[in-house]
């Protein structure tokens, strides 16, 4: 593809998944400087309760353009579909939450490499699920890494790096949003200075490295013997996915918003309801959790008020047996 100056826009092959790299990849198809090639997305997975096959983010956004889609099962086992992503001839890959790790043969295929767009500030949180890490550890501060990619985990040199700060409101599905935002403006910044050689990659220090592996759903359960701040965190880390829950009466319970009560000290059992002085509040191995929002199975998402309108039981029950 020909830009207006006449010049050649370089061709581009993205890999990528869920919402989060949606952005990145629109940044690219809007970008003159760049025509998207082709676009490498996971397999259509089933999800709802019909269990329909459902396409990813990625996929969705590449056909809204008419952009050639590719779901390959496997790169390491599967030499035709690393050949098919070969034959759209990029001159770079670049990559954004794609789900799995590029063999050699995937990495040597553009004269640019493959470009990562990673959302931490590496080596923090490689792996999976860095967002949700840097909430679960209360970081106040997470960021961008444009990183050339090696045969590892995260593991390639840094190119470019910008800093976001987390918001003691935030969840892990606002801060993806402001993440994606930061890494597209963040790639379209750094990949005209990389490809015309004017960046010098940077070893990532591995000693300092930590790991967010990929978070299964059963983390979701809420551990009342936890302390309460570690049960905000993870409240806010684990929305939309998997979300945090618990019991009440045998029934599912899913707890949408909390906070901790940093004057309660309660002499109960963990998961015990209590009266607080700033609402109601869930015993927990330190400290006390107030609860914000909850929704109960087959029920609408309610504020705590309104859930104690219509369960007056609920004070001085124990929540999670």
């Amino acid at each position: 593809m020909s830009r207006k100056d006449g010049s050649v826009a370089h061709r581009v092959l993205f890999m990528g998944t869920p919402d989060f790299a949606v952005p990145i990849l629109q940044a690219l198809i809007e970008s003159p400087e760049y025509d998207v090639v082709g676009v490498a997305t996971r397999v259509d997975k089933p999800a709802g309760r019909g269990r329909k096959l459902r396409p990813s983010p990625v996929k969705e956004a590449a056909q809204a353009h008419g952009i050639p889609v590719f779901q390959p099962r496997s790169l390491r086992k599967d030499p035709d579909a690393v050949r098919a992503l070969a034959d759209t001839g990029p001159d770079v890959i670049v990559v954004a939450a794609y789900g799995l790790i590029l063999p050699k043969s995937v990495l040597e295929i553009p004269p640019y490499g493959c470009v990562n767009v990673h959302a931490s500030l590496l080596p923090r949180w490689r792996g999976a699920a860095p967002i949700t890490a840097a909430i679960l550890a209360g970081d106040e501060v997470t960021g961008i890494t444009i990183m050339l990619m090696d045969e590892g985990m995260d593991t390639g040199p840094l190119l470019a790096q910008a800093k976001e700060r987390i918001l003691a409101t935030d969840t892990t599905g606002s801060l993806s949003t402001r993440l994606a935002d930061l890494g597209a403006r963040l790639l379209l910044n750094t990949l005209p200075h990389w490809i015309a050689g004017d960046v010098e990659p940077e070893p990532q220090d591995d000693a300092a490295a930590t790991y967010a592996p990929r978070i299964r759903k059963e983390q979701g359960r809420i551990v009342w013997e936890k302390p309460a701040e570690l049960l905000e965190r993870e409240v806010r880390a684990y929305q939309p996915w998997p979300g945090s829950f618990t019991t009440w009466q045998g029934r599912h319970m899913k707890v949408l918003e909390a906070a901790v009560d940093h004057d309660g000290a309660p002499q109960a059992q963990p998961g015990t309801v209590l009266e607080a002085d700033r609402g109601v509040g869930v015993a927990t191995g330190e400290g006390v959790l107030l609860l914000r929002r909850v929704q109960l199975a087959g029920k609408k998402p309610v504020d705590i008020e309104s859930f104690l309108r219509g369960q007056r039981g609920f004070v001085g029950s124990v929540l999670g047996e």
